[in-house]
């Protein structure tokens, strides 16, 4: 269905703007058009922030999810509170790293949690008319008994508590707007998608 691919632009100049945590490029383009021809050159600027893995935990065997609670400097101008709700999530720090095995370290820095099977669910971009991140999610099979009460990495400014509730319960918290981040929204809907065929397994 889509018309072109990676042989239909070109980059003209490409420009470091910032280096750090968040880096940002600025590019001088051109692109084929859906009518014909070539468009003008352009420009844009992307932030680059490498690529992420999350992972919603779930017990099949009690119908719950394990649920994060933690602060988020994007959300400070959020009416009701900065502390979001969220699942397990980590960046892939660098390239010798799976998405598999992030999903495997943060489950455990974050929840306490082994997964006895993690299942890959899907990948997204996250935002991309302006950041080149992507986004793989994961369901990870657990004994949510097992989680910890609180979680995260000292070292890294997290202090994340950690719920578990039932999977209904979570289902309505996203109904009601509790849970309002991307990854959380499309995971959660995912799992409804494909619940039958899940619990099949346990």
């Amino acid at each position: 269905m889509q018309r072109f691919n990676h042989d239909d632009y070109q980059i003209l100049e490409k420009k470091s703007l910032r280096k750090g945590f968040l880096s940002l490029f600025s590019y001088r383009l051109k692109h084929k058009l859906f009518a014909g021809g070539w468009s003008q050159e352009f420009e844009r600027e992307i932030m680059d922030r490498g690529h992420a893995v999350v992972v919603l935990p779930y017990d099949a065997e009690r119908d719950e999810l394990v649920l994060l609670e933690q602060f988020r400097i994007g959300a400070l101008e959020q009416s009701d509170s900065p502390w979001l709700l969220e699942f397990v999530a980590g960046m892939i720090d660098n390239p010798d790293e799976t998405a598999e095995s992030v999903a495997h370290r943060e489950l455990e820095e974050e929840a306490g949690l082994h997964a006895h099977q993690l299942d890959y669910a899907l990948t997204y971009l996250s935002t991309p008319g302006g950041c080149s991140e992507k986004i793989s999610i994961y369901l990870a099979h657990v004994d949510s008994s097992k989680a910890a009460r609180h979680g995260g990495l000292a070292s890294e400014n997290e202090d994340i508590l950690v719920h578990v509730l039932p999977r209904t319960e979570v289902v309505e918290l996203l109904e009601q707007g509790k849970i309002n981040n991307a990854a959380s929204v499309i995971g959660l809907q995912w799992l409804q998608l494909h619940l039958a065929d899940i619990r099949k397994q346990k």
